[in-house]
């Protein structure tokens, strides 16, 4: 899947905003269907987000809905995830990958692949 590398996690108060970045060698964004995980301390991988290749469709885990948005900008080869009103809970280190799937069944996306890019670590304190 390329090298992908995340950044833009900080330490953050509830309520506020982040945007992540996730930049990728060896793989064209925009022409790959491209995803955000996150894995908080004692929990599983989680898919956050993902958004689809071709259509671009994009699909959030029920806890994020209407509070993150995923993007990907063609030029920089870039993906995004705008993270508004964050809660103590999204705390997590947030990777992004080309997951296996985007959508129904799995919604946020599935990835089995080897391996995973570089985290970024997001804190929200209350």
């Amino acid at each position: 899947q390329g090298q992908l590398v995340a950044s833009g996690g900080d330490l953050v108060q509830a309520g506020g905003s982040l945007r992540l970045s996730c930049t990728a060698s060896g793989l064209t964004v925009a022409l790959s269907t491209m995803g955000w995980f996150r894995q908080a301390p004692g929990k599983e991988r989680e898919g956050v987000s993902c958004i689809t290749w071709p259509g671009s469709t994009p699909y959030y885990a029920d806890s994020v809905k209407g509070r993150f948005t995923i993007s990907r900008d063609s030029a920089k080869n870039t993906l995004y995830l705008q993270m508004n009103n964050l809660k103590a809970e999204d705390t997590a280190t947030y990777y992004c990958a080309a997951p296996n799937i985007c959508g129904p069944p799995y919604g946020a996306g599935y990835y089995s692949k080897p391996g995973w890019g570089r985290g970024t670590q997001v804190t929200v304190s209350s």
